[in-house]
């Protein structure tokens, strides 16, 4: 049967590839017309060294330790011309996408829905014109093209990779490009144009507790890496604190709901910082990041906030002399030339 391959270059492009029982990791990406680095593919170089993220795969025992040291595979990396797999992937590769010959990917769709879910947030639906063509992590992003001009916004899917729909949680800017045409001229059956996906930020193997943090916006891709969760319960505990500046910028409540029925190990709460809110939970994130969340730093943290935010996070930890096993952050700026 044939494996999903995800593979993840330096400069946060991802192309997701097939690859078949027996079949190497190389052969596969050449075969999808992806040059990974190579030069002898026989185990002796070391040249074509990646990280394994996630996923089952054997090494066998042909290739020389030169190549690849006990210590370097005890630390997840792989050579990819040894490399079959025995399940779905995620790979690192280390170096750019052009230096592979990956052509940023297209995709077509039609708006289905633009909801203004509060003042400061549209929830803008669209349905690709290949949905199984619009291959990402759960937590990437696709720059999509304003309509009736050139500009390029960047957001996060908030939907499940596969979904016949595309979702994104997008922060309402007075007088931006992407928020003057939501709120003027976006109509359904509109069509728009989105490259990609991008990014490091994206869900890896559930193997400890987890705690998501999220700041506004930045609950899209948290919300996406939930829905994939509700189709694989881990049996970790997973809890998600998410913080908005004011009441009215609470979003998605219904659906995180929605996901807690369905994900037995996971719970949510939520925080308000306007100290005028009448939110039970007032303040930021980390006064509501208990010790026991923290579970000593046997944790994986995955935060998606605005720069303040990660770095008050990172400030709490080193406070705390906490160490998470593995943090992985996404900032955006609150302007439309940044991720949301």
């Amino acid at each position: 049967m044939p494996y999903q391959i995800a593979l993840t270059f330096e400069d946060g492009a991802t192309r997701i590839i097939d690859c078949s029982d027996g079949e190497t990791v190389l052969d596969a990406a050449f075969r999808n017309k992806i040059n990974l680095p190579m030069d002898c593919s026989d185990g002796v170089c070391g040249t074509c060294k990646c990280r394994i993220e996630a996923g089952e795969f054997d090494l066998g025992d042909e290739y020389l330790e030169e190549a690849l040291t006990e210590d370097e595979a005890a630390e997840g990396m792989v050579l990819t011309c040894q490399m079959t797999v025995s399940s779905d992937c995620i790979i690192s590769v280390p170096v750019p996408s052009v230096a592979c010959k990956v052509e940023p990917k297209s995709h077509s769709a039609v708006v289905t829905k633009v909801d203004r879910a509060s003042d400061s947030t549209f929830i803008l639906t669209v349905a690709p014109d290949a949905p199984d063509e619009l291959a990402f992590l759960p937590g990437q992003y696709v720059n999509i093209k304003v309509p009736g001009t050139d500009e390029r916004r960047s957001y996060s899917m908030s939907t499940a990779p596969g979904a016949e729909e595309a979702s994104f949680l997008i922060r309402n800017i007075p007088g931006g490009v992407m928020s003057s045409w939501l709120t003027e001229r976006a109509a359904t059956d509109d069509r728009i144009e989105m490259i990609g996906p991008r990014g490091s930020f994206f869900l890896r193997s559930i193997e400890r507790p987890v705690i998501m943090l999220a700041g506004g916006t930045g609950l899209a891709p948290i919300l996406s890496m939930l829905e994939v969760l509700t189709e694989s319960p881990p049996a970790q505990p997973i809890h998600l604190i998410y913080g908005v500046t004011t009441d009215g910028d609470l979003v998605e409540v219904d659906r995180l709901d929605g996901i807690a029925d369905r994900l037995e190990t996971f719970t949510w709460s939520a925080c308000v910082a306007d100290p005028e809110s009448g939110h039970p939970l007032k303040g930021y994130v980390t006064d509501h990041l208990s010790d026991a969340h923290l579970n000593a730093g046997d944790c994986d943290i995955y935060l998606c906030g605005p720069p303040p935010m990660v770095e008050a996070v990172r400030e709490f930890l080193s406070e705390k002399d906490i160490a998470p096993a593995n943090f992985h952050y996404e900032k955006f700026l609150p302007n439309e030339a940044e991720v949301a």
